[in-house]
């Protein structure tokens, strides 16, 4: 049984785990925008107090919302690219309309996306847990080199404080005993800060520039319009976000040595359309479960859903006070980069754990992770030899979980019909077996 300062000390290691992506998406998002420095601080803190509902809305467990898993939402970085295209083209006010009605439109497909759960087995999701490991290193990595795009990029600064981070973490975990061990994100993270504060890296002056208390107000930039090409562009982001949220369920179950059942699918995907909707309302962004956490609960041992609830609280809190989150902001891409490697390279290594299980000497099996993990994998790692496609295709193709996703269900369709048509008695006696 977890004492409340341990339960709320755990949740604030997930909201670290997961902060740079819930802070970067309103930083690339309004300065592409060429949005002011007091509108970008209101994503930010807009984008928080969000991420707390949305994390609360999946968490809880009731007839019609909630999986019940301990996942937390964050901002969908595949929504980026479009919202800003979308802002450019028609403005602010019709990207809110399009996210408003997209995440109606997943609330209401939720059911139908449910019965598809039958073409998701063990090599099936293996694979995809696999990838989404996989494809997250390069985030990892270019964190620990400093941030892409930073003018010290690869600055042996930086790497020596992602691996002070990382090595702080390993030895954490390798040695400490019950809370202690089960903090060690959270040590990583606090020790890289500390040294690089006295390496004159981490600044306060945003902190003090922030306000106390604010609270995120519906269509702060104006009443949603509607254009049903911007509607239908981010129909598809929401897709995409159900195929990475059902991968995320699926990993997080094996993780908690839960079997997740459709009715859990379907009811997390109604909570993320919520989301979604609340997202447009309060002027932030389209939510899916946040694989990155995954890796911190695998790495903790922790999976206990009231971790999470102190999460979303400590989330909410910060959207009201942004003195608050700014102080979160202090801590350098680098150090956060050390204890990514740690968190993806887990879930990777998770969803290694659950292809164990699977007969790779079968060819089928075979081709499905080998093809599955080189598509997510290349995908993720080359995004750019989908540049010279159409908007919307680039947009899905670039994103290593949904190819390695799609490959790996395609394949596995082809290869149980194959099965079936080659032994259709041995693959019914095969069938009805399991």
């Amino acid at each position: 049984m977890l004492s409340r300062r341990k339960t709320v000390t755990l949740g604030l290691q997930h909201v670290l785990a997961m902060y740079a992506g819930a802070v970067v998406v309103p930083l690339v998002v309004g300065g592409e925008l060429g949005l002011t420095p007091t509108q970008i601080a209101y994503l930010i803190a807009a984008d928080l107090f969000t991420c707390g509902l949305a994390t609360l809305l999946q968490v809880m467990k009731t007839r019609f919302f909630g999986s019940g898993l301990p996942v937390v939402l964050g901002c969908t970085f595949t929504a980026v690219g479009p919202m800003i295209v979308i802002g450019k083209e028609y403005g602010l006010a019709t990207v809110y309309g399009a996210i408003i009605l997209s995440g109606l439109f997943v609330l209401l497909a939720a059911p139908l996306y449910g019965k598809l759960l039958r073409f998701f087995p063990t090599v099936v999701t293996g694979s995809v847990v696999t990838i989404i490991g996989l494809s997250l290193i390069p985030v990892a990595m270019n964190n620990a080199a400093g941030g892409q795009g930073a003018a010290d990029f690869g600055a042996p600064r930086n790497l020596l404080l992602a691996l002070l981070t990382l090595v702080v973490i390993l030895v954490v975990s390798r040695f400490a005993k019950g809370f202690m061990r089960a903090i060690a994100v959270l040590v990583g993270l606090a020790a890289g800060t500390a040294a690089a504060y006295a390496m004159g890296m981490v600044s306060f002056s945003g902190v003090w520039d922030a306000s106390w208390f604010s609270i995120a107000q519906p269509f702060y930039f104006g009443a949603p319009h509607v254009s049903l090409v911007a509607v239908v562009t981010m129909i598809l982001v929401n897709i995409v976000s159900m195929v990475e949220s059902t991968g995320v369920y699926l990993a997080v179950g094996k993780t908690t040595d839960q079997q997740v059942d459709e009715k859990q699918i379907v009811n997390g995907l109604r909570s993320e359309g919520a989301a979604i909707m609340l997202g447009g309302i309060f002027n932030a962004f389209p939510y899916t479960a946040f694989s990155q956490n995954v890796g911190l609960i695998a790495l903790t041992k922790v999976k206990k859903r009231s971790v999470i609830v102190a999460a979303g609280a400590i989330m909410v809190l910060l959207g009201l006070l942004p003195k608050l989150a700014a102080l979160t902001t202090v801590v350098p891409s680098a150090v956060l980069g050390g204890a990514m490697i740690v968190m993806f390279g887990s879930v990777a290594a998770s969803g290694m754990g659950i292809l164990s299980e699977v007969d790779l000497r079968k060819e089928g099996n075979l081709m499905i992770v080998a093809c599955s993990l080189a598509v997510g994998l290349g995908s993720a790692t080359v995004p750019a030899m989908f540049g010279q496609l159409p908007s919307e295709a680039s947009m899905l193709l670039q994103s290593g979980i949904v190819t390695g996703s799609l490959t790996a269900i395609i394949l596995n369709i082809m290869m149980s019909r194959r099965e079936r048509e080659a032994a259709p008695a041995a693959y019914q006696e095969a069938q009805e077996a399991s």
